[in-house]
């Protein structure tokens, strides 16, 4: 079925009792309504008097200083979740477990831990979590590293070119440690990144990537990667993973996905639609806090052969092509029946754990648990259903804030980068801001106790976060965006 907001709000506009959608009632009902609304306790949200701290001690960009608001916000509105989660309480609680039983046992907590958790296997309680959240068996997934040190982890897997199949496609602006990951995997291979590297853009006039487009640069005969976002960190656009991956295979390319916008955000069906490899972070979405360890997924047909535990034959010893995949090793991929034996020979765990390098940093794994715990109280498909309806109230708001902009301002005074149709999107819509106008209304939101994030040039990205994001706060946030745009997108007087 598909997705959709619209009717959702007719129906509930009618039961609440409101005037129009733009009424505070609505926001109220839809709140009282909300299955998940109580997920929001188990997290702490940032301080209101904390970020009006930071935004008055921030020097004001060009133009007329921005008043603070009179009488100051009562609460701080974090739209920010798609940059960096909000805490979770019960990753606060593992956190001083971890450290009470480092200060107890010492290195015995590697293998008796008071709570179950030995450090040696800690990965082990976020996996299941995790496959779920992705769409996953879960020997398909392992939590380790960095984001981008996975990336070119897999790469060297995954990126096998010849000289018929050299290519490797991405969309044109990828996040920067996107870009630099594949130009450099081409430069490994011999190969000139502007000759190696096809990046798929919009078309003229458009901001956005048509799939008919996506998909023909991933039919040419010369690629041999296809690596695409799972959702476009700039614009907020969900590209067609499942279409991709299905394209790429039946034209003979690996593909991989980077799933930092879209892992927490939106269902994942990695195992089903065939993708050879993904990667992730987990401090957006999925809370793991600032630096938070990375995830990746390579798919169980490459680990075909592993289960009977031979030495050097995890990680599908044979490829697609007839070629062995070759991978890094460290001591943590070894099986770790036999890892103490220390005899020097490499006998890999049969399955996405044989990319492991090192022992797995606590703290990090902590902090993922905490917020799994939380993501395993409900499911993917229910924190979709409020996010498409929560996204939604948040785009018709602000297309009659657009539509009805104060008076002086521009018309509009925002354009919506991101597509409406919630198909093509996840939590976050991203305004594209008239020329000079942006650092302004950032600035002065900010002084609302309101956390956005801006992009430059022009660009604020708002998300909110289905996990303890509610409808009232969206209420306000446009309230409190049509009070800034009144002061930040007017000439001061001569």
């Amino acid at each position: 079925m598909a997705e959709t907001y619209e009717t959702t709000l007719a129906e509930h506009l009618k039961q609440s009792g409101a005037a129009s959608v733009q009424d505070e009632q609505l926001a109220t009902y839809l709140d009282e309504q909300d299955p998940l609304a109580p997920l929001a306790a188990s997290f702490v949200l940032p301080d209101v008097a904390e970020i009006c701290a930071v935004a008055a001690a921030t020097p004001s960009p060009p133009g007329a200083p921005m008043p603070a608001p009179s009488p100051p916000p009562s609460r701080a509105i974090y739209f920010c979740g798609n940059s960096l989660g909000v805490v979770p309480r019960r990753s606060v609680t593992l956190l001083h477990e971890e450290i009470a039983t480092w200060s107890a046992r010492g290195v015995l907590g590697h293998f008796a831990h008071p709570h179950d958790r030995p450090w040696a296997r800690y990965d082990d309680h976020v996996r299941a979590s995790l496959a779920r959240i992705v769409g996953a068996e879960p020997r398909e997934v392992v939590a380790m590293n960095g984001l981008t040190v996975n990336l070119h982890l897999m790469l060297l897997s995954f990126y096998r070119p010849t000289a018929a199949r050299y290519k490797i496609v991405i969309e044109a602006g990828a996040f920067p440690s996107d870009q630099f990951a594949v130009a450099s995997a081409a430069r490994f291979h011999g190969h000139d990144p502007a000759a190696a590297v096809v990046a798929v853009a919009p078309r003229a006039g458009e901001h956005t990537l048509r799939e008919a487009d996506i998909l023909a640069a991933v039919a040419a005969p010369d690629v041999a990667l296809v690596l695409f976002s799972g959702i476009q960190y700039y614009t907020g656009q969900c590209f067609p993973m499942a279409a991709i991956a299905r394209h790429a295979r039946a034209h003979g390319a690996m593909v991989g996905l980077d799933l930092a916008h879209a892992v927490g955000n939106v269902p994942l069906a990695l195992h089903d639609w065939d993708v050879d490899f993904a990667v992730w972070c987990s401090y957006k979405y999925l809370n793991a806090g600032p630096g938070g360890i990375g995830g990746a997924f390579v798919h169980a047909r490459h680990l075909e052969g592993a289960a009977d535990g031979r030495a050097d034959r995890a990680l599908g010893h044979v490829g697609d092509d007839g070629t062995r995949l070759r991978r890094l090793e460290g001591w943590w991929g070894s099986d770790a029946s036999r890892k103490f034996e220390m005899d020097g020979v490499f006998r890999a765990e049969p399955d996405a754990y044989a990319f492991r390098l090192s022992n797995p940093p606590i703290w990090q794994l902590a902090t993922l648990l905490g917020s799994l715990a939380v993501f395993d109280q409900t499911s993917m498909a229910a924190l979709r259903a409020k996010s498409v309806l929560l996204t939604g109230y948040l785009e018709t708001r602000l297309r009659h804030l657009a539509a009805h902009p104060p008076p002086r301002a521009p018309r509009p005074p925002f354009t919506i980068l991101t597509p409406s149709d919630p198909a093509q999107r996840g939590a976050q819509l991203s305004l594209l801001f008239h020329a000079g106008t942006m650092p302004r209304v950032a600035h002065g939101l900010m002084l609302h106790g309101v956390v956005c994030d801006e992009r430059k040039p022009d660009v604020i990205r708002i998300a909110p976060t289905p996990l303890y994001g509610s409808f009232a706060e969206v209420w306000r946030f446009v309230d409190v965006l049509r009070a800034v745009l009144a002061e930040a997108t007017t000439e001061p007087s001569a």
